[in-house]
C-alpha cells in the first residue's frame, strides 16, 4: 500500500545504513536470517494442534450422545468438569504419540506404522486415564465413555494423518510445496536418495539438482560444489545433502552453507571431527547426520499467519462497501472490467495472481514495452510519472491506494502477508539479478519498508536493502509499527 517517503526517529539511521550496505554489496549477497515457514519445520506443530483438537472434538461429540430412551451418557456431570477431564485426556495422548515420536519431523515410518503408533499412543492414554479415575475412586465419568472417546480417537488420529499424507503428496507433485534440496554427490547413494525423496513425496522434499564435486556432468546434474551459493540461490534452495562425505568437501559445504543460512545433512559414513556429536536423523528410510540447521520461530510464525487473516478477513467485510463503489466508478470511468488480475512472482519464484483494482486502460501491459524507455526507476523495475495509461478514476485510487485493497483477498488464501516485500509483475522479476532472488525467500505483502521510508527512492538497491532488513529483523513488533506507519500515509493521500 502507500507510504511515506520520511524516515522519522531511529529507523533514518538503520535504513541508511541499509542503503549504503546494498550499495556496495558483493556479487553475491550477505548472510541473512529468513524468517518464512519451511513446511516440514510446521509439522509438529500442525500434527500437535490437530490431534489435540480432535481429542476435544471427540469428546465433545461423547458429550452430547445419548441412549435411545433419551437419558444421557455422563448423567448429572458438569460440563466444567467434564471440560477438565478431556483436557487431561487431550494432553496425555499427546504424551504418548510423543513418546512414540508420531511428532519427530524426519520420521521415516511409513503409513501403516505411524497407525498402529497412534493406536498405540491412543490406548495407553484410555488406559492410564481409566485406571487414575478408578484408584481415585472418581465415579462421575463412566469408563463407557471413555471407551467410547479413545474409540474415536483410535479412528480419526489415524484418518487425518492419511489425508495429511496424500494432501502433501499432491501439493509437492504439483510445485506448491515442498522444501527444495541440492544433492552433493552423484553416486550410487546420491541416485538412491533422489529416487527415494521422488517416490516418497509426503516427506516434502524436492530435489533441484545434484553437485558434482569433481565437476564432471552427468543427469541431473546442475553444478560443481564451487557453484554451490549462486546454485542455492537460484533454486531457492533450503537444504544441502552431502552424499560423498570427504572431510574436505564437507569442510566446504558447511563454510558456503553457514555463510548463506542453509541447512546441512550428511547421509553418514564414520569420520572424525566434524560429526562427533551430530544428531541422527531420519528422512524417510535414510539416515542422516544434521550438521547445521536453521532454528525456526514456528510459534510466532503461526501467529503471524493467524494476524494475516484476521486482519484481510475483517478488512474485507469492512471495506467492501468502498470496493463496490470504486468497482462501480471503474467502469463508468472506462470500458473494461473493474478487477485487474495481474501474475507476480510469490515467496520461492512462485507465481501467483494478484488482485487490484484497474487503475489504468483496459491494454495496459500490452503498451508497457512501448514505454519501457521512459522508465523512471533504476533496475528491473518500472515506473512513470504522468503515466498516460491511468485513467481519471485510477489515478484517485491510486493516490489513497484503494487499488490494491483487493490483494487483502490474496493474504486471506495465503499467496501473500499484510507485511513483506512487494510482489514484482512477471516481466519486471524476468530482470533480477541473481543477488535480487534473496526478496522472494518471504511470503510479498501488501506494505513493506521500503513503501514507508523510500517510496519515491527510484532506486531498486534502496529498495533490495529495505527488503533484507525487514527480512533479517522480522518480528511481529516490525509488522505493527509498519502497519501503523502505512495506515496515515494512506489517508494522506501520496500514492502514486
Amino acid at each position: 500500500m502507500s507510504a511515506s517517503t520520511q524516515s522519522p526517529g531511529s529507523w533514518g539511521s538503520r535504513t541508511g545504513a541499509a542503503v549504503a550496505s546494498a550499495r556496495s554489496a558483493a556479487p553475491l549477497p550477505a548472510p541473512t536470517v529468513i524468517p518464512h515457514a519451511r513446511g516440514l519445520a510446521w509439522a509438529q506443530t500442525s500434527s500437535l494442534v490437530a490431534d489435540l483438537s480432535l481429542v476435544l472434538v471427540n469428546g465433545i461429540a461423547s458429550y452430547s450422545l445419548r441412549f435411545l430412551g433419551g437419558r444421557s451418557l455422563l448423567g448429572g456431570v458438569s460440563l466444567a468438569h467434564y471440560f477438565c477431564f478431556l483436557l487431561l485426556y487431550a494432553a496425555l495422548v499427546a504424551v504418548f504419540c510423543q513418546n512414540q515420536g508420531l511428532y519427530e519431523m524426519w520420521r521415516s515410518a511409513g503409513p501403516l506404522d505411524e497407525s498402529f503408533s497412534i493406536l498405540k499412543a491412543v490406548f495407553y492414554a484410555t488406559f492410564l486415564l481409566s485406571a487414575s479415575i478408578y484408584l481415585f475412586g472418581d465415579r462421575t465419568i463412566p469408563r463407557r465413555v471413555i471407551a467410547l472417546i479413545g474409540v474415536l480417537n483410535a479412528g480419526t488420529l489415524p484418518a487425518w494423518r492419511l489425508w495429511k499424507r496424500e494432501v502433501i503428496k499432491h501439493r509437492v507433485a504439483n510445485g506448491q510445496d515442498g522444501r527444495n534440496v541440492l544433492i552433493v554427490g552423484t553416486g550410487e547413494v546420491g541416485r538412491a536418495l533422489a529416487r527415494h525423496l521422488e517416490e516418497k513425496k509426503y516427506i516434502g522434499y524436492v530435489v533441484k539438482g545434484f553437485l558434482e564435486p569433481n565437476g564432471n556432468s552427468g543427469p541431473g546434474v546442475i553444478g560443481s560444489v564451487e557453484d554451490l551459493p549462486r546454485l542455492a540461490l537460484t533454486h531457492f534452495a533450503e537444504e544441502i545433502f552431502i552424499t560423498a562425505p570427504e572431510q574436505e568437501l564437507v569442510e566446504r559445504v558447511v563454510l558456503d552453507a553457514r555463510q548463506y543460512h542453509l541447512e546441512v545433512k550428511v547421509v553418514p559414513e564414520l569420520f572424525d571431527g566434524l560429526g562427533w556429536r551430530a544428531p541422527i536423523r531420519y528422512v524417510g528410510d535414510f539416515p542422516v547426520m544434521e550438521l547445521l540447521r536453521e532454528p525456526i520461530s514456528t510459534f510466532w510464525l503461526l501467529i503471524k499467519r493467524v494476524l494475516d487473516v484476521g486482519g484481510a478477513a475483517f478488512g474485507l467485510l469492512l471495506l467492501s462497501p468502498l470496493l463496490a463503489v470504486s468497482a462501480l466508478l471503474i467502469r463508468l470511468d472506462s470500458p473494461g472490467r473493474a478487477l485487474y488480475p495481474s501474475w507476480r512472482m510469490g515467496k520461492k519464484g512462485k507465481r501467483f495472481r494478484c488482485y487490484k483494482l484497474r487503475t489504468m486502460v483496459e491494454n495496459a501491459d500490452d503498451l508497457k514495452a512501448e514505454l519501457r524507455d521512459r522508465n523512471e526507476r533504476q533496475g528491473p523495475f518500472f515506473k512513470i510519472a504522468n503515466d498516460p495509461r491511468i485513467t481519471r478514476v485510477g489515478r484517485w485510487l491510486r493516490k489513497y491506494s484503494i487499488d490494491e485493497l483487493p490483494q487483502l483477498w490474496n493474504v486471506l488464501i495465503g499467496e501473500m502477508s499484510l507485511v513483506g516485500p512487494r510482489p514484482h509483475p512477471v516481466d519486471d522479476y524476468e530482470r533480477y539479478q541473481v543477488e535480487h532472488l534473496r526478496r522472494l525467500d518471504v511470503k510479498p505483502g501488501v506494505t513493506c519498508l521500503w513503501q514507508v521510508y523510500a517510496r519515491r527512492d527510484p532506486s531498486f538497491e534502496t529498495n533490495m536493502a529495505l527488503d533484507l532488513e525487514y527480512i533479517e529483523t522480522w518480528s511481529l513488533w516490525l509488522d505493527a509499527k509498519i502497519l501503523l506507519k502505512t495506515l496515515p500515509t494512506v489517508l494522506n493521500g501520496s500514492g502514486a
